[in-house]
């Protein structure tokens, strides 16, 4: 017996109403279901395949600043999707904590508005052993964001770059 693989998580909220904006307007999540008088609402980034992979509901009780999970990873298909969403949190306003490479992924963590931190990333296939972070530029081209990546791997520096 093995768990097959995550099915959905979800996260406790206050403000319902700002952070389904968040989810469904900034990272483009759909809405597939939702109750009002629960005050609950369904994600997928898939829904053809899977009717939810992310639930908001309203009743938070733990304090803003307080760490409730360490992140919520988002999986992208592309680099060219990784750098719109550089350009799209800049653009939001979005606390962006750190850019980087994982020698894996690259990928961008950030805070949503009630302050969890978030990821979106793009899986390098490549092994690297983990834990493996160092800050890339998002503001260049794909060609030198994977020869910069590339450099950083190589560098022979200390494998973990503390945020910045």
């Amino acid at each position: 017996m093995a768990i097959a693989e995550l099915g959905h998580t979800g996260l406790w909220v206050f403000d319902l109403a700002t952070m389904r904006d968040f989810y469904e307007r900034v990272l483009g999540l759909t809405v597939t279901d939702e109750d009002t008088d629960l005050g609950i609402v369904f994600f997928s980034s898939r829904p053809e395949e899977e009717h939810h992979e992310f639930v908001l509901q309203t009743g938070r009780t733990a304090e803003p600043g307080s760490k409730q999970q360490h992140q919520i990873s988002w999986r992208l298909q592309s680099l060219d999707d990784l750098i719109a969403f550089h350009h799209r949190f800049r653009a939001e306003g979005i606390q962006v904590q750190q850019e980087v490479t994982h020698g894996n992924a690259f990928g961008i963590y950030f805070f949503d508005p009630e302050g969890n931190r978030n990821e979106v990333y793009l899986r390098i296939d490549r092994d690297v052993r983990q834990p493996f972070r160092k800050t890339l530029n998002l503001d260049q081209s794909p060609e030198e964001i994977y020869a910069e990546a590339e450099r950083l791997l190589a560098d022979g520096g200390p494998a973990y770059q503390p945020v910045r």
